[in-house]
């Protein structure tokens, strides 16, 4: 068995000199145990990057090792929040005692939410992409997070470039007629009287915030319903029919472009005491368009968030 074996990264020096930002490892596949919204701790498949900066430019590199197994020790001894990753930090960088001074971890994963439907009741899954990024600069802790959620979306133009084909459709049926309520009620139910609907497409709202320091818990669930209640469209899980036609109903009463979209957003997080900042993006994934219509907004503060 070898002993002494060397160690290049401790002994040897920097072929050039120079200090870096970020050095680690990105893409971790890690297993969590994952505590937000004061709920039960629940597993999620995670994938991390984890970095130190480098400030000794003779160094030759640090120890990834080191960060790895800390991460490691997070997976199968604790469960990730707010006080873990806080001390995760801290952990990263006191490991590398005269290298590094700042610290950074990105925790990717799916977020799975038992939804309602809207009228029936029934239940099913959704699945929210989620984004916690937890950073370790001068002494200062800052960690965000980011959610995405799909709504619809439905064509302002559209709706009414429509209602004005149900109207000229309208006028030719019963020009100069006499017109009884049942006629016009049959004709309404009938393909000839829907003669043009507007377009509608799956949309996705991208929001990122910076949590305020005394936030103790992730709040992935209240972020959510704060998008999902100030849009009125979320895209749905288990439907029946009478969803579905609850669905038809809130895209009609709630027609929206981009900017609408991202001033309903901007509206919802303004008054929010939790997050000290945020960065919004709406995509909509155009159904008349081959391009799709984006609309990116932040809170403004100074020295905060920019498009």
């Amino acid at each position: 068995m070898l002993t002494n074996m060397p160690d290049v990264a401790h002994s040897s020096t920097a072929q050039t000199q120079g200090t870096l930002d970020r050095v680690g490892m990105s893409n971790i596949e890690v297993p969590l145990m994952l505590s937000s919204d004061d709920a039960q701790a629940r597993p999620v498949s995670a994938r991390v990057s984890a970095y130190v900066n480098l400030t000794q430019p003779e160094a030759k590199g640090i120890h990834m090792s080191r960060l790895y197994l800390l991460l490691d020790h997070l997976s199968t001894a604790d469960q990730l929040d707010i006080t873990t990753l806080k001390a995760l930090l801290q952990d990263f960088i006191s490991s590398h005692e005269g290298l590094s001074d700042s610290a950074q971890v990105i925790v990717e994963f799916d977020y799975h939410m038992r939804r309602s439907s809207l009228v029936s009741g029934k239940q099913g899954w959704k699945a929210y992409p989620v984004v916690i990024n937890g950073q370790l600069q001068q002494g200062e802790i800052c960690i965000e997070m980011q959610i995405d959620a799909p709504y619809s979306s439905t064509c302002p133009c559209s709706a009414a470039l429509a209602r004005q084909l149900v109207q000229e459709a309208f006028m030719n049926n019963f020009d100069q007629q006499s017109i009884s309520i049942d006629a016009v009620h049959e004709w309404l139910g009938s393909t000839q009287g829907i003669v043009a609907t507007p377009h509608s497409q799956r949309s996705i709202a991208e929001v990122k915030v910076k949590l305020a320091d005394n936030v103790s818990q992730f709040p992935i669930k209240a972020l959510v319903d704060l998008v999902e209640d100030a849009l009125k469209t979320p895209v749905q899980a288990a439907v029946k029919r009478e969803d579905e036609q609850e669905f038809a109903r809130l895209n009609g009463q709630n027609l929206m472009f981009c900017e609408d979209a991202a001033r309903k957003l901007q509206a919802a997080l303004l008054p929010q005491q939790d997050y000290r900042d945020f960065w919004l993006k709406v995509n909509h994934l155009e159904s008349l368009h081959a391009h799709d219509a984006v609309s990116i907004t932040t809170k403004g503060i100074t020295g905060g968030y920019r498009p």
